[in-house]
């Protein structure tokens, strides 16, 4: 079984604060509803689409969600 999104991308909290993978991280961490194991990019997608922060941009998710797939295969 693959690591899930939510676990790959809390290794970006912590970040400056002009690091748009960092607040990503931060802002996902603090969403309690956040789909924490899910690795679907459609389940996930919707997530951000329809309820996150606003911080939480479609932008950086993909960003993320690339790193995430090079990781997992």
């Amino acid at each position: 079984m693959h690591q899930s999104f939510y676990l790959f991308a809390l290794k970006f909290r912590g970040g400056q604060k002009n690091d748009a993978k960092a607040q990503f991280a931060e802002h996902m961490f603090l969403q309690h509803d956040f789909p924490k194991a899910e690795t679907s990019f459609q389940e996930i997608s919707e997530y951000i689409e329809e309820l996150a922060h606003p911080e939480m941009t479609a932008i950086v998710f993909d960003e993320i969600w690339g790193l995430y797939e090079d990781h997992i295969r």
